[in-house]
């Protein structure tokens, strides 16, 4: 509760933020009509400074994965960081309870389907889609398992506070001595393909019509859609028919005790496999159950009211509802357990998921002065840009930002497009982040003024990335006029820049408070880059701050 209150007033402070800031706008905006007034003494020159900043490497401890807005599944096999296996564990409810299924029903099919986020690119003159899918990569065959799970997805601690909902860690586990029991994940097997690769297609749905010809029912977008196995040619009809008066099958707390959802596995075959992130919240996303059923009516007719039987094609929906996880299991080649976060390192690792982050620590170091001393950074920057005993700035920020330079002697591939820079000590984003209202093309890719897009060879989309440069303006500015406080920043990839909720993140080593961004959860990708110690000293991260001070 008391985390929760103070979260409420940083985001309370942020607002009273943007207020001053525009009421300290005005008050540079009658500085800066005297550089274009040439009735004015006063004149300014525009200059820049560098200030040095260290840079280290974290590894992220399994981190919260249920109540993401997506969720990763399939396995990857990165070229300097290794392999990444993602699988997901769901509860599920139907769309009716106590259900009357009819006479003599007949089971037809059990599908699963879990649509792709994909787009329509074009469509021909049956009305036919080409699609293009997004956030799927790779195109090698991945092993997919579906289970009925068996374990009990409680909705809440019985540890915790009366309130508390239960977290799920990528890991498997709900505490440091609490975890998923395996064995009970990997329930009845319902489904086992061993070469599986996303397909962009149309799926065209087919019914039978009067005449028991097969027609095209219904036309729908890309999706993982599987047909359940029916063990013993009476697993579905045992589970779901058999049940009609059965309380199992009356509310929702009876049905998630009772079917416990699905655990969908992934496994690597030797290949760099595929991954994607899965539509859940699309309203094709379900377990259908298509099955015909009797039904009895009576028909009026000129001699009188005839009983006759009818056959129906009925469906029984069971959708993803309630505690959503996801599982990682990973195999990393990539050690930063000596990462100096005193000196700081020649490389800083960033990698989505349960992966890696970058720490900054900015002005940690020293700076010459104007008598040729070494001073300590921090300090030089607070007294150059402002003046204690007048309570003044002495100088504008126009622009601030870091250059993080990716290190192209390992031709990294399929390299993310951005990264994120947040507050680390209070998992939020930064003051630039709220500010900046730029858009792109498309939604994940705002905030590029703040945070751009990485810079390719050639701006080749398909090219070798360069750089990626981030502004800090604001944030500077708010160290300067508003004393807060110099934390430490974080650095990650960020598969969607608008997905900034933060997630806990599991026995931090006493850093309880730490959390993740959930578009650095759903990320897979990963990227290097030189630190401050980089053996190529042009391309160290350090602070570059151009400004604007009086002559006079």
């Amino acid at each position: 509760m008391i985390k929760s209150l103070n979260k409420n007033f940083l985001l309370l402070g942020i607002s009273l933020l943007l207020i001053s800031i525009f009421s300290c706008e005005k008050e540079f905006s009658s500085l800066d009509s005297d550089v274009i007034n040439p009735a004015n003494a006063i004149n300014f020159e525009t200059k820049s400074i560098e200030y040095p900043i260290v840079t280290s490497s974290k590894t992220i401890n399994p981190v919260q994965s249920n109540n993401l807005p997506s969720f990763l599944l399939g396995y990857n096999n990165h070229p300097i960081y290794g392999e990444t296996t993602s699988s997901f564990l769901g509860q599920m409810v139907p769309d009716q309870y106590s259900p009357d299924f009819g006479e003599n029903v007949v089971l037809d099919s059990v599908i699963l389907t879990i649509p792709y986020f994909s787009r329509g690119i074009e469509t021909n003159e049956d009305n036919d889609i080409t699609y293009a899918l997004d956030s799927v990569y790779g195109d090698s065959p991945i092993k997919i398992s579906i289970y009925r799970n068996n374990f009990f997805l409680r909705s809440f601690d019985p540890y915790g506070d009366f309130d508390d909902t239960q977290k799920y860690f990528s890991d498997g586990s709900l505490s440091d001595s609490e975890s998923i029991n395996q064995v009970q994940l990997e329930g009845d097997l319902l489904f086992e393909i061993d070469d599986f690769v996303p397909d962009p297609s149309q799926i065209n749905l087919t019914e039978l019509d009067t005449l028991d010809e097969p027609f095209i029912a219904q036309k729908i977008a890309p999706a993982l859609r599987f047909r359940l196995d029916n063990q013993g040619d009476q697993y579905w009809e045992d589970l779901i028919f058999e049940n009609q008066d059965n309380p199992v099958l009356s509310n929702e707390n009876n049905f998630k005790d009772f079917f416990r959802g699905l655990y969908i596995k992934v496994e690597g075959i030797n290949s760099d496999g595929s991954i994607m992130i899965l539509n859940l919240a699309s309203t094709n996303t379900n377990l259908t159950i298509h099955y015909t059923s009797d039904t009895p009516i009576t028909s009026e007719t000129d001699t009188g009211s005839v009983d006759e039987t009818v056959t129906y094609q009925n469906d029984y929906v069971i959708n993803f509802s309630g505690v959503l996880l996801n599982v990682f299991d990973n195999n990393f080649s990539i050690d930063v357990t000596n990462s100096d976060d005193i000196n700081g390192d020649e490389s800083i690792y960033l990698k989505g998921g349960e992966g890696y982050i970058g720490i900054i620590d900015l002005f940690n170091g020293t700076i010459e002065d104007e008598m040729g001393d070494q001073v300590d950074a921090f300090d030089h920057f607070k007294n150059f840009f402002y003046d204690d005993v007048s309570d003044s700035p002495l100088k504008l920020i126009n622009e601030a930002y870091i250059e993080f330079y990716v290190n192209q002697g390992l031709n990294l591939e399929n390299e993310p497009d951005r990264i994120y820079i947040y507050n680390y000590e209070q998992n939020m984003s930064l003051l630039d982040y709220y500010i900046d209202q730029s858009v792109s093309s498309t939604t994940i890719n705002a905030k590029i003024n703040h945070l751009e897009p990485l810079q390719r060879v050639d701006d080749d989309p398909e090219g070798q990335g360069i750089k990626y440069k981030i502004r800090i303006t604001e944030h500077l500015n708010n160290i300067i006029l508003r004393d807060s406080a110099n934390a430490k920043l974080g650095l990650a990839v960020i598969n969607d820049i608008a997905a900034t909720s933060f997630f806990n993140i599991l026995n931090n080593q006493n850093e309880e408070d730490l959390q993740l961004a959930s578009g650095t959860i759903l990320s897979h990708k990963g990227t290097i880059l030189h630190g401050n110690q980089s053996q190529e000293q042009d391309k160290r991260p350090k602070i570059k701050i151009y400004y604007t001070e009086p002559e006079n």
